[in-house]
């Protein structure tokens, strides 16, 4: 039977016998009310465990918005002028409102970007700033020890509200809530600290309650109270098709479990070869945003199997850290014991990659040089069906084969 995947602005087609076909991983069938700009007004009017946010704030209080950065889809166009109809309601004006991007340790954006990001209307009459890690003010420590640094015009604001997107985080579990706040708009030392425990093995992504890099995430609440969050669930698409507004913890996990019900996708076995694309253009831009569906494909393989990664990277590596780490180690394991001992952003995905080379090879089906993609320890090919031959050729002809179209967002869960 002929398949086809994503790769950079077209498609690979291929062919799996039905007796190797072992499925293919698809967003579940879920109930989908309203869309767009009327769910979110829905989920404002409704906020879960709050009052609603123009019961919150007050005249001639300074408020700061926290939204994500270019590098995210959350479509803050749509949601602000919601946010913003709720304050105006409650009497808050333009001059005391500040927008800021939460970069995390991203670059700064251009006026045009945030003109972008924001639309013009918003941008002409609303400060639009970027968080800047330097200036910062220093709280405290988490109980895991872990610097609370927040930038000083998100500390001094008297009223907080955190925007975003929730999908699933390789190891903070989900996006979304409290991580406006950290990584969102804290310090790179901060960021540092906290990501560090992504080797721990309750660090996954879907694992919420007993994960580390999260529990340090909502602990940063304690210091920086935030009095309503926005979040929104995207389809492959980017359209919204739920939104969540209330409390910080109880809003957020509200938003995860409606991810769950759509992108948690159950399987009965795991696969011998799984093909997961990262969805093409732009997911595939580079290696670096291509590792998230490496990550998700990991829990869909069995020890020994094989990972087929359909990922342009057209751009290459994608990250100046990430590169040098990779390209630096001499095995896959050396990345491993370099990140539990000097943490750095960059180098976490290097390291992510070793985890999964521990128990899976790695076909890289991929525009760049095949003697270069054999440097960073993966097996090269410039197309899906001579990657899955050599696949069968190695596992056996009755090898089975999982497809992961949308291997960015579907998470596969073994069923117990």
């Amino acid at each position: 039977m002929e398949y086809s995947i994503g790769f950079g602005k077209t498609r690979m087609t291929f062919n799996i016998d039905s007796k190797n076909f072992l499925g293919e991983l698809l967003p579940n069938k879920v109930e989908i009310g309203l869309t767009g700009v009327e769910e979110v007004k829905r989920a404002i009017e409704n906020p879960i465990n709050s009052k609603r946010l123009r019961d919150i704030v007050k005249p001639g209080e300074k408020v700061v918005i926290i939204t994500s950065d270019i590098t995210r889809p959350m479509p803050s166009k749509l949601v602000l002028p919601i946010v913003l109809e709720e304050l105006y309601w409650a009497g808050v004006s333009d001059k005391d409102i500040t927008i800021v991007f939460a970069l995390g340790s991203h670059r700064f954006h251009t006026e045009e970007e945030k003109k972008y990001l924001v639309g013009e209307e918003i941008y002409n009459k609303i400060s639009c700033i970027d968080s800047d890690s330097k200036d910062y003010i220093h709280l405290g420590y988490t109980k895991n020890g872990t610097p609370v640094d927040i930038f000083r015009p998100v500390v001094e604001a008297d009223r907080r509200i955190c925007l975003g997107n929730i999908e699933y985080h390789y190891f903070a579990g989900y996006s979304g809530g409290a991580k406006a706040i950290m990584p969102g708009v804290s310090t790179r030392q901060a960021i540092q600290a906290n990501h560090s425990r992504m080797v721990e093995d309750e660090a996954r992504a879907g694992n919420i309650t007993t994960n580390p890099v999260r529990i340090d995430i909502d602990a940063v609440e304690n210091f920086v109270p935030i009095d309503f969050i926005v979040n929104v669930v995207l389809n492959e698409k980017k359209e919204i098709i739920k939104a969540v507004a209330g409390h910080y913890i109880d809003a957020h996990r509200e938003g995860c479990r409606f991810l769950d019900t759509f992108y948690k996708i159950n399987i009965k076995e795991k696969a011998d070869i799984v093909i997961a694309s990262a969805g093409g253009y732009p997911k595939d831009l580079n290696l670096y945003q291509a590792q998230k569906a490496l990550d998700n494909a990991k829990n869909a393989v069995r020890k020994g199997g094989i990972i087929i990664l359909v990922a342009s990277c057209k751009e290459g590596l994608g990250e100046k850290v990430f590169e040098e780490w990779i390209l630096e180690a001499k095995e896959p394991g050396k990345l491993i014991e370099r990140i539990k001992k000097n943490f750095r952003l960059g180098g976490h995905k290097a390291a992510a990659i070793a985890m999964v080379l521990q128990n899976a090879k790695i076909y890289l089906v991929s525009d760049l040089e095949h003697d270069f993609v054999k440097s960073i320890f993966m097996e090269p090919f410039s197309d899906v069906q001579s990657a899955l031959d050599r696949a069968y050729e190695e596992l056996g002809s009755d090898s089975k084969v999982l497809l992961m179209p949308v291997g960015g967002s579907a998470l596969p869960v073994l069923e117990r």
